[in-house]
């Protein structure tokens, strides 16, 4: 279809590198992002090989490595701390790294910078307050009072994404899984240059970030929905890496700073029924968010935006590039989504045992596939 003028719906990673690729197509890209501060979190993301593969297409590979740290492996070790397994990423972008560690905010910096500079308009603590699809195209209104008119509408507001429930009321929820994630900064030791990830029922990985820095994540059985008060909160991460292995144990005495432990109840969603309607599409978290056993969250969300991009481009409607979006799309993401959330169950003992090092091996094989 000829560029048009569109409307994103969330300033997150998945709305921003929508705007960077159809920016780079020459559609007229307005991004809303209801957070007026545009906040994240101070912790860091995994970006596998395929995320690599996926920002070299998007042009801001540069800009990643720049702000982030390159590896080319994953390390597994076992609950003792004896390393059982050190396996290979693919390259998929020539003369680069086949991962990326790098540090939300700056991640952020680098998305939002280059949206701006693909031309998008981003509007901070505004939503879409309705979305009015008259078949040739949408008028939407916001709570700031103003209105719009777009040729389509991606919605990319995430987990509990408003577009998903005013286009499908009935689908379904995110749904709990009864783990949480804790994460916390860390200077980063010299021989942190991988992902080391550490098996057992509280799962344990530390990840490079920069020269500098690291991150820690750990995943704990916590009851549905558990929150904690910010004081003390430090101090329930330590108390749960008591009987880790002795490194992480060594680590767990710096967690301190109550502000700086992010901790999230983990859920996870996926739509198996439709994506879009008319003129309107769903992307990212809003229809298939998993947990981060795996590492992809982020990567889904970016292949996403450019296999929209790519259909929209090339189809003669929205609809028609809708439609070819979700069947490239679907299968992919649902493998990540549903292994992940085994990963999750085998470490809360309610399936089968999940193996990080063969479930790693295989969602490199899966990932390194063309999207």
């Amino acid at each position: 279809m000829q560029p048009g003028k569109v409307l994103i719906i969330g300033g997150g990673i998945a709305g921003l590198t929508s705007a960077i690729a159809l920016g780079k197509r020459g559609f007229d890209v307005e991004v809303i992002e209801k957070d007026p501060d545009w906040t994240v979190y101070g912790v860091g993301i995994i970006q596998q090989s395929n995320v690599v593969h996926a920002v070299a297409e998007l042009g801001i590979l540069d800009d990643y490595l720049d702000a982030g740290f390159g590896y080319d492996h994953v390390e597994v070790y076992l609950p003792d701390g004896r390393m059982v397994a050190k396996i290979p990423s693919p390259k998929l972008a020539d003369g680069y790294p086949a991962n990326v560690g790098i540090g939300r905010p700056a991640l952020h910096k680098v998305l939002g910078d280059r949206a701006k500079a693909a031309g998008a308009a981003i509007r901070l603590g505004v939503t879409a307050e309705s979305l009015d699809d008259d078949g040739e195209g949408v008028n939407a209104t916001f709570s700031d009072g103003s209105s719009g008119r777009y040729d389509l509408v991606i919605g990319a507001d995430g987990l509990y994404s408003t577009t998903r429930k005013a286009l499908f009321p009935d689908a379904p929820s995110p749904e709990p899984t009864g783990q949480s994630v804790w994460r916390y900064n860390f200077d980063r030791p010299d021989d942190v240059v991988s992902l080391q990830a550490y098996e057992g029922p509280t799962g344990v990985g530390l990840v490079p970030l920069s020269e500098r820095r690291m991150y820690m994540y750990v995943t704990t059985p916590e009851p549905a929905g558990k929150r904690f008060e910010r004081e003390g909160l430090a101090a329930a991460m330590r108390e749960r890496l008591a009987k880790a292995p002795p490194r992480i144990a060594a680590l767990a005495g710096d967690i301190t700073d109550d502000a700086e432990v992010v901790y999230k109840p983990l859920e996870w969603l996926f739509v198996e029924g439709d994506w879009s309607k008319g003129r309107v599409v769903l992307i990212g978290d809003a229809v298939h968010a998993t947990t981060p056993h795996l590492g992809q969250g982020a990567g889904m969300a970016i292949e996403d935006s450019l296999v929209l991009a790519e259909e929209l481009a090339a189809a003669e409607t929205p609809q028609a590039a809708f439609a070819a979006f979700e069947a490239r799309r679907k299968d992919r993401c649902r493998y990540i989504v549903e292994r992940s959330r085994a990963i999750c169950e085998a470490q809360l003992s309610k399936g089968p045992p999940a193996d990080t090092a063969t479930e790693s091996r295989k969602m490199f094989e899966v990932t390194a596939q063309p999207i």
